[in-house]
Formats: structure tokens, sequence, C-alpha cells
């Protein structure tokens, strides 16, 4: 059972803010939930950057390569047939399947990943803090209890970023 602290803020400057000064205070900032993706949120919560685009080259490039060998391999060592006097290892004409491979390697290989990171799977349910995240609010989530930070401290805290209200959330089983 863990305790949570969700406050709530007008604006994506606000939230921002808030989440700086939290971090400078050395608060546990769980998560933050908006309406739209708040620039700078990563860097301001100490999250690093993603590896996904290394997993898309990584894949574009096994893609591309599994194209490369099996034309080749299909053409000039398996079955090779003389095409109008052309060499059998013609690498120009690989050249389109190797790219429709990479994007395709490339493209289904990082959604899967990204599946697979974000822990999304089919009947999964949304945790939703506030129904309001999706129209006009943001909210970030805070553990409660750590460094004895009280609801007094936190309001005077996050007032100056336009804090509108502070609520307290008991959830059992998850994080």
């Amino acid at each position: 059972m863990q305790r949570y602290i969700l406050a709530s803020f007008p604006d994506d400057h606000g939230v921002l803010e808030a989440v700086r000064a939290a971090r400078n205070a050395d608060l546990s900032v769980v998560d933050v939930y908006g309406p739209f993706p708040v620039h700078g949120i990563e860097g301001a919560m100490g999250i690093r950057p993603t590896r996904l685009p290394w997993i898309c080259l990584g894949l574009g490039v096994l893609g591309c390569a599994l194209a490369f060998w099996f034309q080749f391999w299909s053409s000039a060592v398996d079955w090779p047939l003389d095409v109008g006097g052309k060499p059998f290892n013609s690498w120009p004409a690989f050249v389109p399947v190797g790219f429709e491979l990479t994007v395709l390697f490339a493209s289904l290989g990082t959604v899967a990943a990204f599946f697979v990171r974000a822990k999304l799977r089919p009947g999964k349910r949304a945790r939703i803090p506030s129904l309001r995240v999706t129209n006009d609010r943001f909210i970030l989530v805070l553990r409660e209890g750590v460094g004895g930070w009280g609801r007094n401290r936190l309001t005077e805290l996050w007032q100056p970023f336009g804090l509108l209200d502070l609520e307290e959330r008991i959830v059992e089983g998850q994080r």
C-alpha cells in the first residue's frame, strides 16, 4: 500500500517549476500527468534519455543486412540465373528490398520495444489520477512521507507556481 500526494496546477509552466522545486528539495516525484506534453519535463524530473533510437538503428541495420544477405544467397549461391547478362551479385538491384526491410524491421521492432519497455499489454488498465487531467489540469504525483514534508510545507513550496489543490491518495499493489 503506497501513499501519494497529488498536486494540481493550472498550466504547464507552473507544473514544470513545481517539479524543479520538488527536485531541489529532494522530494521523490513519481510522475506528472497533463492534457499535452510539457517540454523540458524529462530533464526537470531527472529522467534519462531513452535508448529507443539505438534499438531502432540496430534493428534497421539488421533488416538491411538480412535483406542483402538473403538476396545475395538466393540469386548468387542457391539458384544463380543469368538474367540479361547481369552479374549474379548485382547489389544495385538489392537496394529497394534492403531499404524496405530496413524500414520494416526498424518500425515494427521499435514499436514492440516501446510496448515491452512501457509494460503496455492488452487488458492493462490506465491509472489516471484525476479525470481533469485529460481536460485542463496538470497533476504532479509525489510519494508521501519523503523528507518529512507535510501538507503545509508543500503548499508553501508550490503556492508561487499556481498550486490549485493537494490531495492524498492511497494506492494498493502498484509501484
